[in-house]
């Protein structure tokens, strides 16, 4: 019967993990790492939808089963239909609250639902969230009941028809821009909370004073409260405890083992909520003792900066993109693979390109040691690629200002209002993870504008790491960080550094199309193509050690390669899109880049 009523639909270019989902076991792994509790229920799984006019109030009936958390586009949701600008996607199930939840409060989660999604419980209203990419969360206490409840979702994503952040997604799928991603595409899941209850929790480690700081948000009174927090290493031993009546702790750590890539070393925690001496709430998380910061070298050249010691930061440019879920891998192994295969080829970072992955993406990078260079999303309105990125970028003059909302399509100001809200949720919503060492705010001059504003903003918000205000271009000159994009010129180090550090944030773009794994039979898109397996082994040898290379004995930082794997009609992956072929031997590409470091 499940067979039936979920089906892959044929002709889907499919993973190999795609013949692991299991409809009644999809995506089972706890949805939150840095924040767990043992009473959960996953909701993902199959669930009625139908695809109908915009604002119409009910779906009366259903066209379907879909494959929850796969996005209605994917062909891993059994659907693989678009989701048009006039249309809403009804997302509808049942579910049980354990009768050991008695007396708690019941809150839903969901992961990411792109983009508007509006949520009833036994037909009543609970709330709305707008933002395609960032966790959100509604209690449903009051109208859950004992026995069977049921759960309505309705969807509304206008994609690049619209102004909201977005990313790389159009309507109409064409060079580096993709297929659109709508409705629920992370995990949904419910979880008991006691009355008082630990909502939210910011770690900062500082390894110079050998302590971690703990601010510990509860909602509600907080009177009679007290707050715990214990490390544990690796052994299971615990190493160090603080408890306060206030809410921020400072968790002492003598000669803390520091987390690096070449050594990512994670303190186990356990946070707790107190009350007459008796725990009433305890989540595990985890830290990494670490420091990113931006210094000069012992030849006078800003460096970026890894607990204290300048290191080369070197990896792929990373979309997160999957030929049969898109935004959502098949599996929490296909989640893993990617990173396990970026360290496997010697890198020590990621950039994690014009998207927010689940939070588990960041947990494997937490524990595999992948530094993560993390962009915002792009957005606003309609702009001319031609005339208002582009061109700009070739003009001699020196500095191109981004206050010209219009031309960059923010002349609406509740859209750079939204820029900055969600700017925030991101920022919040990974903020613990102590992998990601660098924030991107704009890529390419994409909607960018008063990034000198945002720097400004960012640095005192999270000062503890890097900040490329302007990825590529429309570089304002501030900020610590010089960032160029260099396709099809040779690599050299660029003008107008200002006494900042250098990056390459992009570079390569080579182009290797291999028959039987192609997204679709059309016109392939890359800067520069070979024609054989060997002819690009040898074009990334030489771009690597003749002109990456030298580049950091002349101040060079850190450097991005374009990219991990193929993306749709792009063929410049080292990997291609369905992850069967390497296009370069580990070995080589291992040799190439440990050789930066």
């Amino acid at each position: 019967m499940i067979k039936a009523e979920w089906q892959i639909p044929d002709g889907s270019m499919l993973t190999r993990w795609a013949r692991d989902v299991d409809p009644l076991n999809v995506l089972p792994e706890y949805p939150r790492p840095q924040m767990v509790r043992d009473s959960w229920l996953n909701l993902n799984g199959l669930w009625d939808y139908a695809i109908r006019p915009h604002g119409q109030e009910e779906a009366a009936d259903y066209d379907g089963k879909i494959l929850v958390p796969f996005p209605v586009e994917s062909a891993l949701s059994g659907v693989k239909r678009p989701l048009l600008p006039d249309q809403q996607l009804c997302y509808r199930r049942t579910f049980i609250v354990p009768p050991t939840w008695q007396g708690k409060r019941v809150l839903l989660h969901f992961g990411a639902v792109d983009w508007q999604a509006k949520v009833e419980v036994n037909g009543h209203f609970v709330g709305e969230h707008r933002g395609g990419f960032y966790p959100f969360s509604f209690e449903i206490t009051a109208f859950a009941t004992p026995g069977e409840n049921e759960l309505k979702v309705t969807v509304w994503d206008p994609t690049d028809s619209a102004q909201q952040q977005r990313g790389k997604q159009v309507l109409i799928p064409k060079l580096i821009f993709y297929t659109a991603v709508s409705g629920i595409w992370q995990t949904v899941w419910l979880e008991a909370v006691p009355e008082q209850y630990i909502r939210a929790f910011k770690l900062l480690p500082d390894i110079d004073r050998q302590e971690l700081k703990l601010a510990i948000d509860i909602p509600g009174s907080v009177n009679d409260i007290a707050y715990e927090a214990e490390a544990y290493d690796r052994e299971g031993k615990r190493v160090a405890t603080c408890s306060d009546d206030q809410a921020n702790l400072v968790v002492k750590l003598d000669n803390p083992q520091l987390w690096s890539p070449e050594s990512p070393y994670l303190y186990d925690l356990k946070l707790r909520l107190l009350k007459e001496g008796k725990a009433v709430d305890e989540v595990k998380s985890y830290c990494g003792m670490r420091k990113f910061s931006i210094e000069k070298d012992s030849r006078g050249f800003k460096r970026l900066f890894l607990n204290n010691q300048p290191l080369f930061q070197n990896g792929p440019l990373d979309q997160g993109y999957w030929p049969d879920g898109l935004f959502t891998a098949p599996t929490d192994a296909a989640l893993r693979y990617d990173l396990e295969i970026t360290k496997k080829m010697g890198f020590n970072m990621t950039r994690k390109h014009i998207k927010i992955e689940p939070a588990r993406w960041y947990y494997h990078c937490d524990q595999l040691g992948l530094i993560v260079w993390q962009d915002m999303l792009n957005g606003g309105g309609n702009f001319s690629l031609y005339h208002h990125v582009l061109v700009p970028k070739f003009l001699p003059r020196k500095l191109v200002k981004d206050n010209n909302y219009r031309a960059m399509g923010r002349l609406s100001g509740q859209n750079r209002a939204d820029f900055k809200q969600e700017l925030q949720k991101m920022v919040d919503a990974l903020y613990n993870a102590p992998s990601i060492g660098m924030w991107v705010i704009f890529n390419e001059g994409w909607g960018q504008f008063d990034a000198e504003k945002f720097y400004n903003w960012l640095k005192v918000y999270d000062p503890t790491r890097y900040i490329d205000h302007a990825s590529g271009w429309h570089d304002q000159q501030i900020g610590e960080l010089k960032s160029v994009h260099i396709y099809l010129n040779k690599l050299a180090m660029p003008g107008n550094i200002k006494d900042r550090a250098v990056i390459i944030s992009e570079f390569g773009g080579y182009c290797l199309s291999l028959p039987g794994h192609l997204w679709k039979n059309s016109r392939l898109i890359g800067y520069r193509k070979y024609p054989t397996s060997e002819a690009f082994r040898a074009a990334y040898q030489a771009l690597i050690s003749d002109q990456l290379k030298p580049l950091i004995a002349e101040g060079l930082a850190g450097a991005v390669f374009t990219q991990l794997t193929d993306v749709e009609i792009e063929t410049n992956g080292l990997l291609t899109y369905d992850r069967e072929v390497i296009k370069v031997d580990l070995e080589t590409l291992r040799r190439l880049n440990s050789a930066l470091a």
